[in-house]
């Protein structure tokens, strides 16, 4: 059975993770439950373990000549790393306790590591392990809304700016969140009709209690769903059930994350940073949150 670790202090990350062995016996534990598996054939039977070399083992299923000898961590984020598998956990434990995220400078500072790159990688690599690409639709009362991170025009050199509105130029997020439940969050190319509704169609069960969305027109079409709308325009923010707060609420955490940890987030790495706060805030009320973490890598 995984083991159970709740949201650690330091003290209690250090007595539980002592060393990279403990580490690599947990890792087995979160990965493979119910005993090892082979991750090239998925074999369970005829899977042994390398008696000289711990956390090693080789698959006899695999090719009729040959055997196959793979270890805890191939497959995972951690694999072909020369960081060690305690360090890894550290960051991910940084990273998770950070309400508002951690930056890669703060990372390779207090872990001591020997590049802002190391880091920088390092951070990534955990947050593309954080993605989760078999999400359910959200069910219940559901707020749908987008947001645009970037810069403020004003702010920009003259030579970098943007003619047209406050928006151009800045990076589209368009995320679906129920209430007491889960967000789903992702970085569009713009914002028309066929594109937000496509993503609401992706992550929003048509059986919900209530869509409610802002007067945005990209999400008119929605006719197969139980869709109301809050006027802001018309400072209209709450009608009985029909508001879009929660959405907002997480839009702060985003741009709270970008204006005060990260400072600035290019568009090419910005859907990895959604994936980390989502994550985060998927997993806010889960004690196992780090346990499930890992499990994902």
């Amino acid at each position: 059975m995984a083991q159970f670790t709740k949201q650690m202090t330091i003290i209690e990350f250090e007595k539980l993770f002592p060393d990279d062995d403990a580490c690599k016996a947990y890792l087995q534990a979160r990965r493979w439950p119910t005993g090892v598996i082979c991750p090239r054939c998925g074999a369970t039977e005829r899977v042994f373990a390398l008696k000289t070399m711990p956390f090693k083992w080789e698959c006899m299923e695999c090719g009729k000549s040959t055997s196959y000898r793979f270890s805890v961590v191939v497959g995972t984020i951690f694999e072909n790393s020369k960081v060690g598998l305690r360090d890894w956990f550290r960051v991910i434990h940084m990273m998770l306790t950070g309400k508002k995220g951690v930056a890669a400078l703060e990372v390779q500072r207090v872990m001591g590591l020997g590049s802002y790159h190391t880091a920088h990688y390092m951070c990534h690599r955990v947050r593309a392990g954080l993605i989760d690409p078999n999400f359910r639709q959200l069910m219940g009362i559901v707020e749908v809304d987008e947001t645009y991170i970037g810069g403020k025009n004003k702010n920009r050199h003259a030579s970098k700016k943007i003619a047209g509105s406050g928006v151009h130029g800045k990076a589209i997020v368009v995320g679906a969140v129920s209430r007491q439940g889960g967000v789903v969050a992702r970085v569009l190319r713009n914002t028309e009709a066929k594109t937000l509704q496509a993503f609401v169609r992706e992550a929003v069960s048509t059986k919900v209690d209530l869509l409610a969305s802002d007067e945005h027109p990209g999400y008119a079409g929605l006719i197969d769903y139980p869709h109301k709308v809050v006027h802001h325009t018309a400072k209209q923010y709450v009608v009985g059930a029909v508001h879009t707060n929660t959405i907002d609420g997480f839009w702060s955490l985003i741009k709270r994350g970008v204006m005060g940890t990260f400072h600035k987030v290019s568009a090419k790495y910005l859907p990895l940073y959604v994936a980390e706060f989502e994550f985060r805030y998927n997993n806010r009320k889960n004690e196992d949150i780090f346990g499930t973490a890992v499990g994902c890598f």
